[in-house]
């Protein structure tokens, strides 16, 4: 709820607050947002001011550096990504001192993950890994199966997106993903090099492992997928650009994250009952299924005016019963296991249940590990990724050089 100071005064002559939030506006994001905060609004008579920040993860996480930098009180509460947490820190509230214990309720490997320095600087929200989304109707039509193996996703993209140009839809594409060099397409190549037991870019030790010859192969693979299965407008694709293509009934197969679920089964959708959804194909009859780990969490600043108002916000907004609505209305992973045995949550979003280990487990960004420096080895390769499939730099060749850069990086320890 926008809006100045409240005049009035709360029960026991505490002055109202205005709380401000930033939170994301992918999909359904910002109006679960409003309504979430709403709902604590009428329960404590405080006013909430939602601000709308940047879709693309790095130009967010760029915004907040400088507002914290800065020690503005502007925003009480930040959204972050799962891979902040420790770049971020330093100026977070500890919310152990709010909380009750009840982090206790949520995942374990995120509330560690949350943890820097023994201080709880964020709360989690909502959980993510990378999934496929498939046409049921077009594989069925064309007598494909669902893909096992990136191969097989490129083989029978092929074999539709031919087809139903020939039947005349010049629009049709394979495969959408998010391209554009952002912390998106790290997510993307993550998966690649993973599923083909490539590694993680850099090791749990420190030690940069990405040149080598499982990620130059996914890679390899991935730059083929340019101009054949995927457009080249792909290589500057978000989640949202992806989205679009895939549900406006022009793509066979998506990468994206649990949220696109709810709007491609909305009323208006036109692939509504036409969409399936399962983990991602493995690189090889070896490799093996990969989802990046996402995600997003909710901090106070430790330059806020109303540290206490602000972290019972957050208490509320990553509680059961607000998470379970999030995750019926928008198909947001709960970071609470318990949910994924909740039948009303499983009726809404069915794969959360065939998918649960795969968001239990999904695949950590070099973050922890990187610390303060993620940012620049995120960047790194991800812009290194972007070349290869621009066409301007071969694998071998974008590798080398990504190697020679993360060991300068890292050269003094991250």
């Amino acid at each position: 709820m926008a809006g100045s100071l409240a005049a009035f005064a709360l029960a026991g002559g505490v002055q109202a607050k205005t709380i401000t939030i930033s939170c994301g506006a992918v999909g359904a994001e910002k109006q679960l947002c409003e309504e979430g905060t709403q709902a604590w609004a009428d329960q404590t008579g405080h006013e909430v001011k939602v601000v709308s920040t940047p879709n693309s993860a790095t130009e967010r996480l760029s915004l907040y550096q400088q507002l914290l930098a800065a020690q503005s009180r502007d925003v009480d509460i930040f959204q972050i990504d799962v891979v902040w947490p420790g770049m971020l820190a330093q100026h977070l509230v500890d919310l152990s001192e709010h909380t009750n214990g009840a982090e206790d309720a949520h995942f374990e490997s995120l509330v560690q993950n949350n943890t820097v320095d023994g201080r709880l600087v964020a709360m989690p929200w909502f959980t993510d890994a990378g999934v496929l989304y498939y046409r049921k109707d077009l594989l069925d039509k064309y007598d494909q199966e669902v893909p096992e193996t990136w191969q097989q996703l490129t083989d029978s993209a092929r074999v539709v997106m031919s087809g139903e140009r020939e039947a005349g839809n010049d629009r049709f594409w394979g495969f959408v993903w998010q391209g554009r060099a952002y912390e998106g397409l790290t997510c993307n190549a993550l998966e690649w090099v993973s599923s083909h037991n490539g590694g993680t870019v850099v090791d749990a030790e420190g030690n940069v492992t990405i040149n080598n010859p499982q990620a130059r192969e996914a890679l390899t693979l991935a730059s083929t997928w340019i101009d054949d299965i995927s457009p080249r407008s792909v290589l500057n694709y978000t989640e949202e650009e992806a989205r679009g293509v895939f549900q406006s009934g022009n793509a066979l197969y998506m990468r994206n994250w649990p949220y696109a679920w709810s709007l491609a089964q909305s009323d208006d959708s036109p692939v509504k009952d036409k969409v399936g959804v399962v983990a991602l194909p493995r690189g090889g009859e070896q490799g093996s299924h990969a989802g990046t780990l996402g995600g997003w969490q909710l901090a106070v600043s430790r330059y806020s005016a109303n540290k206490d108002e602000a972290a019972d916000l957050v208490r509320f907004l990553t509680s059961y019963e607000e998470q379970k609505r999030r995750a019926i209305q928008g198909s947001y992973n709960p970071t609470i296991p318990g949910l994924y045995e909740d039948g009303e949550v499983l009726a809404a979003v069915p794969f959360f249940g065939e998918l649960f280990e795969t968001f239990k487990n999904g695949v950590p960004r070099p973050s922890s590990v990187t610390g303060d420096s993620y940012g620049r080895v995120s960047n790194a390769f991800f812009n290194a990724t972007h070349q290869v499939l621009s066409g301007e730099a071969e694998p071998e060749q974008a590798l080398n050089g990504l190697e020679r850069q993360l060991q300068r990086l890292g050269r003094r320890g991250w």
